[in-house]
Parts: structure tokens; sequence; C-alpha cells
């Protein structure tokens, strides 16, 4: 190109992608139990939680409920990734598990992917893995899409 043409136009910026430390900063619940988060896209979300004596049932089983809160924070995150536009947010309306193991040493690694996305309702599947790659439970739930409402008199 000669100095005489016109440059290109440049293309517009896409937005940063949100880091999934700062997702993970906005569920303090999640962080306080040691969810972590590895990678945050809309087609796929990666987390884990490390095995802790102080997260366990009797018997050193990891508790259901921090298996549950584990793939209902990675989905909900997968959930937000997925948002159509104009949305302000996500809420949890539905959650079913299957537990299908015991977690009794190392760790999960939760992945979500999203099976539905519409414009009111969204839909997301995670599946739980112990550190042998072994299904240990999975999750299906179902998020409402929040929009943000205009003051009524």
């Amino acid at each position: 190109m000669s100095s005489s043409e016109p440059a290109e136009p440049a293309a517009p910026a896409e937005p940063a992608a949100p880091k999934p430390a700062d997702l993970l900063a906005t569920m303090p619940f999640a962080a306080g139990i040691g969810v972590e988060l590895h990678e945050a896209t809309a087609e796929r979300t990666v987390g884990g939680l490390a095995w802790s004596p102080d997260l366990c049932t009797a018997g050193g089983a990891l508790h259901g409920g921090a298996l549950m809160a584990l793939a209902d924070s990675v989905g909900a995150v997968c959930a937000y990734l997925n948002l159509p536009e104009g949305a302000s947010g996500t809420s949890t309306v539905e959650s079913k598990t299957n537990f299908l193991r015991a977690v009794t040493t190392g760790g999960v690694r939760a992945t979500a992917r999203p099976l539905h996305v519409g414009g009111t309702l969204l839909v997301v599947q995670t599946d739980l893995r112990d550190d042998r790659d072994r299904l240990v439970g999975q999750t299906t739930q179902t998020q409402i899409v929040l929009r943000k409402t205009t003051g009524r008199a």
C-alpha cells in the first residue's frame, strides 16, 4: 500500500472475555468452599474442587452438597456467559443431580456445557469427574434470564 492510499478502518475491538478469577470473585460462597474456575467460555466452563475433610460426610466422602455447589457454580458461569443481549443476569430455578460414586480423595473437575440457550431460559449440563476421570455425578440445571426492570409508579 502506498502512502496515498487510505488506511483500512480498524475492526471494532471485541469486548474482553471475563477472566475466570473475576467471575469466581462474584460468587463468595463458591470461593469460600474452595471452588476454582479454570476455563470460562460460552461453549464450556471448567472448574474444580479439592477433597477436604471439612467438606465430607461420615466415612470421608465428599458431601453431596459440596458437589452440587461446585456444579451449580460452574453451571451458573456457563449460563451467564450465554446470556442474551439486554439480560442483567440469571438465577437457578431448577437443579437435578445424579450421584454415581463417592469421592474420598483427590478432587473433582466440573465441566459445564449449554444444552439450551433461549431468551427466557438456559439449560446447562455439568459433568463431575474424579481424578481418575470417572464420572461421579451429573447435574442439569435450568436458569432463568433476568432483565432490568423499569421503575413503576
